[in-house]
Formats: C-alpha cells, sequence, structure tokens
C-alpha cells in the first residue's frame, strides 16, 4: 500500500506543529508523525485548542490529533503547544468528515472527542451535521476494540440526534465520560458556562 506523503520538515523531534500532507487520498501512518509511537487520540474541531492542548499536557503518555478546518484557530493550537514544549501533540487542516473517512487507518484511534460542533440548527441544513448515521460507522471504522467516541453540545435537539444515532448502532455502548475529562473544558464551553447555557455530554465504547 503506498504511504501518504508528508513533509518532514513539519515533523521535528522535539515540538508540536501543523502537519503539511502532499496527498489527502493516502491513509497517514500516525506513529510516524509523533516523537514516540502511544496511544492516539483525536479531537475533530479543535477550536482554538481550548481542550486539546491542556489535555495533552495531562496525559504525557497519549499523541493527541488536532483537526480543524480554519487555519487561525489551528495556529493557535500550535502556538499554545510550542509554548508548553509538548511532543505529543499535532494538528492538521482539513473537514473533519473527511479526515476520519479517507486519512484515518481502522483501528489506530483510542478514542475521539468531538465537542460543540457546527449545531446547523435549521432543519434545511441539518444534513450537514457531522455526527449521524454515517458517522457512527466510520467511528467503528477507526477505534480500536473498546474505543471511545466521547459527544458535548449545548444544543438539545442535535444531542437528542447524537444519542439516537448511537443508540441504534449496536457496536457501540453507552459509557460514562471520566470526571477528569469533564473537567477540561473548551473555549466555547467557557463561554457557555459563564452565560448559564448546559453542558450535555455523552460516550460510547466500541464493543470488543
Amino acid at each position: 500500500m503506498p504511504q501518504p506523503a508528508v513533509d518532514p520538515s513539519v515533523v521535528p523531534s522535539s515540538s508540536p506543529v501543523l502537519l503539511k500532507i502532499t496527498s489527502i487520498i493516502d491513509r497517514l501512518e500516525p506513529a510516524q508523525l509523533f516523537v514516540r509511537p502511544q496511544p492516539l487520540e483525536v479531537e475533530l474541531g479543535s477550536g482554538d485548542g481550548s481542550f486539546l492542548v491542556n489535555y495533552a499536557k495531562l496525559h504525557p503518555e497519549r499523541n493527541f490529533f488536532g483537526i480543524e478546518r480554519l487555519l487561525g484557530r489551528l495556529r493557535k493550537v500550535d502556538r499554545k503547544g510550542r509554548r508548553m514544549q509538548l511532543q505529543n501533540l499535532r494538528g492538521l487542516r482539513i473537514e473533519s468528515a473527511y479526515f476520519i473517512e479517507y486519512l484515518l487507518p481502522a483501528g489506530s484511534v483510542t478514542a475521539l472527542h468531538i465537542y460543540f460542533p457546527d449545531p446547523w440548527p435549521k432543519r434545511k441544513h441539518r444534513k450537514n451535521r457531522l455526527i449521524n448515521e454515517t458517522f457512527t460507522r466510520l467511528a467503528h471504522q477507526v477505534l480500536q476494540p473498546g474505543g471511545v467516541v466521547y459527544l458535548r453540545t449545548d444544543d438539545a435537539d442535535y444531542f437528542s440526534q447524537m444519542t439516537e444515532v448511537f443508540a441504534a448502532n449496536a457496536t457501540f455502548v453507552p459509557v460514562e465520560t471520566p470526571i477528569e475529562l469533564s473537567e477540561v473544558v473548551t473555549d466555547f464551553e467557557k463561554t457557555f458556562h459563564a452565560r448559564g447555557i448546559f453542558t450535555r455530554r455523552a460516550a460510547y465504547a466500541k464493543k470488543p
């Protein structure tokens, strides 16, 4: 199988960087993108990195990959990661749905984090939501047995959709979100909490 071409100049040995891949049709080899081969967790939609950077700092024994469409946000992730001298953090500018379907190898991830994705509240736009029936199948594909999808949103309608599609997929079982994980909040979550807006959480583990 052909290997994806990754520019080696942006994978230094001692600092997190924004990766620049030269192919978007070949699957990545995550172990080649980090200083050490470790269990991999992925955040789809990393925002400014408030969650991802802090969680990566708490867990140097894991590798973390942040996916974000907006370059300005990824640059914030990069600056924060470099400032903390994290070696277990990488970021890539690409659409989350494409990344999980075409670039992540099967069984390569121990956890997927999806926090406050765009709710697309208008009915005619709901087809654009990331979490749907197709997503559950893709999540099952990339997760290792026992791997977990962690979800957060402030939108009641989207939360209902999230829980419904995962409940309908018999390859997943609901699990509790660890307290330690819940306490690491995103940039959106900080704003919502300040405004008294409730965070809805769910988590689902892939059956062994």
